[in-house]
């Protein structure tokens, strides 16, 4: 069987099942075994012509019996054991996607999202084959191993027992050779596996670009040259596999034809009866099933326990953003933000990203964040999101660290509009009532409105109703962003983040949305990290970041009058606006 930390509490839950799942699975064997010794019966009394009518009728309705027991015995097992594995199936997804959930963002920039469906998909069925069919073959292959040996040996003859089940050992012997290979095979498939669906996952992603750059061939051969990976891995496994049951076959066969010889030469002397012959053929052939099933079950449990490794190893991952001991009890935010002598840098990594970093945001101020590309916007960003772990006392909401503030509390009481405008595949009223309980119609429109989507999305056959393709793809660059703003403006946050969130806008909508969002968060906390001028000249507040440093801060007035990096963006800026129009 298949044991590990994340399968006991499920093998608690779930142990009457089991238990009674496994009580019928041995009523069904000790029935099976009576069939035997009835046909013996039967052959002794036809070989000594004493057999009547009524004796056979009575064997008949006997085994008829006898069958439906054994019918009734594999409708009970099957759906407790099988439905339990299912259930347990069902749990261990449910905690991967769960645990998967609460893990940071760094998590999820070293592991690909390909190998984690396989987790999902492929690994957890593998778990649920042990669990389930796994633990029937070995049940059913100890206990009728055990009932079928007996009864060979009292009922039959003990020396030709001896005799027929010789070759049985080498299939064990085999059996445990060929597992620990079938694991490594195992876990190479899965990892082909895991390759092949990230690469089709991020192609698919990124159609639009491959077509633009008529790389179709190209990725048709590289898809190509990684399906074969995985078609070669898992050849690889099932030539293992199917090495299995001839190897069995042949020895059971190697064992029958002892059997025949030796049991023969018993009949013909008189040492056992001929009913007793065909008696101890029927057992024997009884036994291949085990000896089968003991080959198939190294094969399903080293496959389970390679992928519970993979399973666990997610699960064991350690969170790095949570809630501390010393978390306040507060569930709102004012909007006062203040960073004190800020610098960071990402996990594994030596390089200081953000370096000596100090900003205060009153509430109801909007601070504007420009610099050049790479130089930290978003990182900062990140941080008072807390998608990254702050080093203490460097980041403050109200006065309060950041890093005693309960993570609920904190991105309850801040909006995000992320620089990749990321949509759901869901309705367009869907995405913008994201994170709500509820849907409120009203709000929705108005909320679109202020983001200037509204004209846009009745234009649409079904409206607010319109289905939208994976990530957004059916929409364009402007809408998209345009829908994250009205998805961002629906939570009423004090504290509102865009990240270069109109880039993809016209200066008109730009405005329009800019003096919306002037009206409806008056007395509210803006941050706005943008590369137009244009998007956060009217801020209360500007920095200008320089790799990871603030070099400029200032309103845009003296920002311009200082002459330096700021006003050389302007600049060129006002340059680009005349040749434009």
């Amino acid at each position: 069987m298949v044991f590990g930390k994340c399968l006991n509490k499920y093998y608690k839950k779930y142990f009457l099942q089991f238990l009674i799942g496994i009580v019928a699975l041995t009523i069904v064997d000790l029935l099976q075994i009576r069939v035997p010794i009835i046909i013996g019966d039967i052959t002794d009394g036809i070989v000594d012509g004493g057999v009547r009518q009524e004796f056979l009728l009575d064997k008949a309705l006997y085994l008829a019996q006898i069958g439906l027991s054994i019918a009734l015995g594999r409708f009970i097992w099957r759906n407790l054991i099988f439905g339990a594995s299912r259930n347990i199936e069902f749990h261990i997804r449910n905690d991967i996607y769960s645990h998967l959930q609460k893990l940071s963002q760094n998590y999820f920039n070293k592991h690909k999202t390909g190998d984690l469906m396989a987790h999902a998909t492929n690994d957890v069925n593998a778990v649920r084959m042990a669990i389930g069919p796994g633990l029937l073959m070995v049940i059913d292959a100890i206990v009728l191993i055990t009932l079928v040996l007996y009864n060979m040996i009292y009922t039959v003859d003990l020396r030709l027992t001896m005799i027929a089940v010789m070759p049985f050992p080498i299939i064990i012997f085999l059996g445990f050779i060929i597992s620990k290979s079938m694991k490594h095979r195992f876990n190479d498939k899965q990892e082909a596996f895991a390759t092949m669906t990230d690469m089709v996952q991020e192609s698919f992603s990124g159609i639009r670009v491959i077509k633009a750059f008529i790389q179709e061939r190209k990725e048709i051969k590289a898809f190509a040259k990684t399906n074969e990976n995985n078609f070669d891995k898992n050849i690889r496994l099932a030539k293992l596999m199917s090495s299995i049951e001839p190897i069995i076959g042949f020895i059971v066969g190697i064992s029958l034809v002892l059997t025949l010889v030796y049991g023969g030469r018993l009949t013909m002397t008189g040492n056992i009866s001929l009913g007793e012959l065909v008696a101890f053929i029927n057992f024997l052939a009884m036994l291949v099933w085990p000896m089968i099933a003991i080959g198939i079950v190294l094969n399903v449990i080293a496959q389970g326990k390679a992928s519970l490794d993979r399973i666990e190893k997610i699960l064991e991952e350690p969170l790095e953003i949570f809630d501390r001991e010393e978390a306040l009890n507060i569930e709102n935010i004012k909007g006062e933000i203040e960073i004190k002598n800020l610098s960071f840098k990402y996990p594994n990594s030596n390089e200081e990203v953000l370096k000596n970093i100090n900003i205060h945001i009153k509430p109801g101020q909007t601070l504007g964040i420009i610099g050049t590309t790479g130089a930290g916007k978003t990182t900062l960003v990140n941080l008072l999101l807390r998608l990254y772990n702050v080093p203490n006392n460097k980041i403050f909401f109200d006065g309060k660290d950041i890093m005693k503030i309960p993570l609920k509390a904190l991105r309850k009481n801040i909006g995000y509009v992320p620089q990749d405008n990321f949509l759901f595949s869901d309705t367009i009223a869907r995405n913008i009532a994201f994170g709500l309980s509820q849907e409120d119609m009203d709000q929705i429109i108005k909320n679109a409105e202020l983001a200037s989507v509204h004209d846009n999305i009745i234009e649409f056959k079904e409206g607010y109703t319109t289905m939208i393709g994976e990530r957004g793809i059916t929409l364009s660059g402007g809408q998209k962003q345009r829908i994250s703003i009205a998805r961002a403006l629906m939570k009423e946050s004090p504290i509102l983040i865009f990240d270069d969130a109109v880039s993809a806008v016209d200066t008109d909508t730009e405005e329009r949305i800019l003096s919306s969002l002037k009206d409806k968060r008056k007395n509210r906390t803006t941050i706005i990290i943008a590369h137009r001028i244009s998007t956060i000249k009217h801020s209360d507040h500007i920095i200008f970041l320089d790799d990871g440093e603030i070099v400029e801060e200032g309103t845009h007035e003296y920002l311009v009058a200082l002459n330096g990096q700021y006003n050389s963006i302007v600049k060129k800026q006002q340059l680009e606006n005349m040749i434009v129009n």
